[in-house]
């Protein structure tokens, strides 16, 4: 029998190719995902002005309140915001401002949009932020350990836990903390306070400020977090449970590697790939915020701030809150994608 020789010129041409199809698969992935989430965007700008456009009923006398009664005083009015002007040019008109940082100007409160969103966005940071941060530690560390020992009491009482916590809406489970830890339940006395970032007479700035407002997020940070709790928990619990029986851990296990060690060093790190992309999406909704809770709990973030807007409604100050939060969720989605593609490479074909 005859053996034909490979000729070597070959063998490492198409060596080369496969090591530049694999050093350039997750450039051509995370090009990809950029391209697609900048078509996300442009997406969402043409959303975001035509939205508020096409509501029924006539601008001027909608933010005019009733106080423009004559036709030239509606005149005025359009004029000075553009309204006069046909759709087509108003929407460029919207992206050139856009460029400069330019958002329009609030009716409800004579500002820039701009300036009322920076100042309004770090309460929400703050609070949303916190939560999000807390429920994942948290979150995290109750799926390994329910997943771990499925089936135990452990698992039981946490799961059925954070799905009762889960199903509460999350204003209902703000006002029952604040019947029972800031107004008080029978002799015993409220401890926190109902509501605002911070005390009239407090100094954000020194150390008693930032321990003032502390005090005061306690609350609204406890309701995000037992409502988020269940979001992480059970996802990680999920995807350990399918590593449990895998032949990697059997393996492990063979070498003599003790129970703690099969599970941090194989099983959580495999684990953890679905739920990184969670905390990673979830940390783009941080600056839409939470609305009921920031109403119901008086922080002055972009959550109340959208509550504020929607009663006069300021169509500027909305879509400026609306564009802030479709661009903080774009980009989160995108930065899930880059790291989930990067820690399994698999996800690239």
């Amino acid at each position: 029998m005859s053996t034909v020789a490979a000729d070597p010129a070959a063998v490492s041409a198409e060596a080369g190719s496969g090591r530049r199809r694999r050093g350039g698969g997750y450039g051509r992935y995370a090009g990809a995902k950029v391209l697609g989430s900048l078509g996300s965007l442009a997406f969402m700008l043409v959303v975001n002005f035509f939205l508020f456009r096409v509501l029924p009923g006539d601008p001027a006398r909608t933010l005019g309140r009733g106080r423009l009664s004559t036709p030239e005083q509606v005149a005025e009015f359009n004029a000075t915001y553009g309204l006069d002007q046909p759709m087509l040019q108003q929407f460029w008109t919207f992206l050139k401002n856009l460029v400069h940082g330019d958002l329009g100007y609030s009716i409800l409160y004579h500002r820039d949009v701009s300036e009322i969103l920076l100042d309004r966005l770090w309460p929400t940071l703050l609070l949303v932020g916190s939560a999000t941060v807390l429920a994942a530690t948290l979150g995290v560390w109750l799926g390994i350990r329910a997943g771990w020992a499925r089936g135990s009491t452990f698992d039981r009482f946490s799961t059925s836990t954070s799905l009762t916590l889960y199903s509460m809406p999350e204003w209902w489970l703000g006002l029952l903390l604040i019947a029972a830890l800031s107004v008080g339940v029978g002799p015993l006395p409220g401890l926190f306070p109902t509501g605002g970032l911070h005390s009239v007479d407090a100094d954000p700035g020194t150390l008693s400020g930032v321990l003032d407002t502390i005090w005061h997020l306690t609350l609204p940070v406890l309701t995000l977090t037992l409502a988020y709790l269940a979001d992480y928990a059970l996802i990680m619990r999920g995807s350990l449970v399918d590593e449990v029986g895998s032949d990697y851990l059997t393996t492990a296990r063979a070498k003599g590697l003790r129970d703690v060690q099969v599970r941090g060093r194989h099983a959580v790190p495999n684990a953890l790939l679905p739920t990184t992309t969670v905390v990673a999406l979830n940390f783009g909704f941080v600056v839409a915020g939470a609305i009921t809770v920031e109403t119901i709990f008086s922080i002055p973030g972009l959550g109340l701030l959208t509550t504020d807007a929607l009663a006069v409604p300021d169509y500027w100050l909305l879509q400026g809150v609306f564009l802030l939060a479709s661009a903080g969720v774009i980009l989160a989605n995108l930065g899930a994608n880059l790291i989930y593609g990067w820690l399994d490479p698999r996800v690239r074909t």
